[in-house]
């Protein structure tokens, strides 16, 4: 089964995706930023938009999650945004083409939440930086200018099933797409510094926008 993790950028995909992956035995985050960024990497620099408008992104985001879906015994769980229903068909729909069993979720939130979670975001980006990494630079980030579109693209129905994630925790979110999938979660190990440390974890290693 393929989990695709929808919601704006802050909006708790990569926490989610990962904590789902922790909790169900065999599962992979196949995460579709990561063709994107390659492609960045073969372009210059003011040719670097936004990798979603690119053919080869999409084309290549199927054929990775096909590859997996096939090969991998397991399921894989996937956190990216896609606002454009035509993308969400040139791959989502490929896919369920193919017989893949395919479930897609939306997460939301207000959007004061998904700023100051984006805001928080920065304390991550200077860590990465002093580190060597690569991070957006100080300032208003790229994902919060992208943030009202988005927000409002993703409220309407095609992009359903909706979880509003304001009022719970990233681990009740993974709980709760795991009862809409017919999925059973193992349980949460290690208390509330256990999980605090975790997702700052998860931040420092896979969040990058």
């Amino acid at each position: 089964m393929l989990l695709w993790i929808n919601g704006p950028f802050g909006g708790g995909k990569t926490q989610t995706a990962h904590e789902l992956r922790r909790r169900l035995p065999g599962s992979v985050v196949c995460d579709p930023e990561h063709v994107g960024f390659g492609l960045h990497r073969a372009l210059p620099p003011e040719l670097r938009e936004d990798f979603r408008e690119l053919k080869a992104w999409r084309a290549g985001v199927y054929e990775v999650l096909d590859l997996a879906l096939t090969g991998h015994d397991g399921h894989v769980v996937v956190p990216m945004t896609l606002t454009d229903l035509a993308h969400h068909d040139e791959i989502l729909g490929r896919l369920r083409e193919q017989g893949h069993d395919v479930r897609h979720f939306t997460l939301l939130a207000s959007r004061e939440t998904v700023l100051r979670r984006l805001r928080e975001r920065r304390v991550v980006h200077t860590v990465r930086r002093a580190l060597g990494g690569s991070a957006p630079a100080p300032g208003e980030s790229w994902a919060e200018r992208q943030l009202d579109p988005c927000l409002e693209r993703l409220k309407e129905p095609e992009f359903a099933e909706h979880l509003w994630t304001d009022e719970t925790t990233v681990a009740r979110t993974a709980e709760r797409i795991g009862v809409l999938s017919g999925l059973t979660l193992t349980p949460r190990r290690g208390g509330a510094l256990t999980g605090r440390a975790r997702r700052a974890w998860t931040g420092l290693r896979h969040i990058r926008r």
